[in-house]
């Protein structure tokens, strides 16, 4: 497929993996609809990619509240009609030990990551079903697997929101509309700037994008990269238990 004349939706496009992902979209024959919290950096974005106003809307939107993402699809609407394909990248991860825990990183992390798509699939699903035909593209992570010390809330929100599109790429193939899951490893970005760990096989944002957008292209089921983090993480993830949580007392998080 091409993106020749698609309207395409990208939450969490201000800054990381979702502002690369609109740069690389920006080349391609489409109508963006930007989505993000923070408009100032919207407006810069559409303004170093000069985007035509008849080609793209910029939305303020907190994607972890229903009323705002209703809101925001209505725009979409209003402006463009249907959307064809809405990559759901918006994401929140906080470093979260027992020292420091706090309910609020939970809502934080589960609002972005798990909701964040939830509320758009319900405004999306309608339009999918009566034309039969659309693409979700939800972004999970390859931290999907295993509860990693200081990141259980960022693993266990990844993991529910890869086995609810799993579930969804089930429900939707008999009326083809298409649902892929992208599993990042470590991409360089504002958010996995703040982490205090070594972090292997880290990549540029740019890169992400073009392995995301190329995926997307031959409608791939999952979309997950680095190779070497993929076996990793596959490995991690074969390990019993008892195994698995001594070597990760290991390398605890302080």
């Amino acid at each position: 497929m091409t993106f020749d004349n698609m309207t395409v939706l990208v939450t969490g496009a201000s800054s990381g993996i979702g502002n690369a992902i609109v740069k690389e979209l920006s080349k391609e024959s489409c109508n963006l609809i930007l989505v993000s919290r923070r408009m100032k950096l919207l407006e810069q974005l559409k303004k170093e990619c000069i985007l035509a106003d008849d080609r793209c809307l910029t939305i303020q939107c907190d994607v972890a509240k229903k009323e705002e993402v209703a809101a925001a699809s209505k725009l979409a609407k209003q402006k463009f009609g249907a959307v064809d394909i809405a990559v759901l990248n918006a994401g929140a991860g906080h470093t979260v030990t027992v020292e420091n825990f706090d309910s609020r990183y939970a809502e934080s992390t589960f609002g972005a990551n798990l909701y964040g798509i939830i509320y758009w699939v319900e405004q999306l699903l309608p339009d999918f079903l009566e034309k039969k035909n659309g693409m979700i593209v939800g972004v999970s992570s390859l931290a999907d697997n295993r509860g990693f010390s200081g990141s259980g809330f960022y693993c266990a929100s990844k993991a529910a929101a890869s086995i609810y599109l799993e579930g969804l790429r089930v429900e939707l193939k008999p009326h083809n509309v298409k649902v892929i899951t992208v599993k990042p490893g470590f991409v360089k970005t504002p958010m996995t700037d703040q982490n205090k760990f070594k972090m292997p096989f880290l990549m540029p944002a740019e890169k992400a994008a073009k392995i995301i957008l190329a995926g997307i292209k031959k409608e791939k089921r999952v979309v997950q990269f680095p190779l070497p983090m993929v076996w990793l993480t596959r490995l991690v993830g074969f390990l019993p238990g008892g195994l698995y949580e001594w070597l990760a007392a290991k390398t605890k998080v302080q």
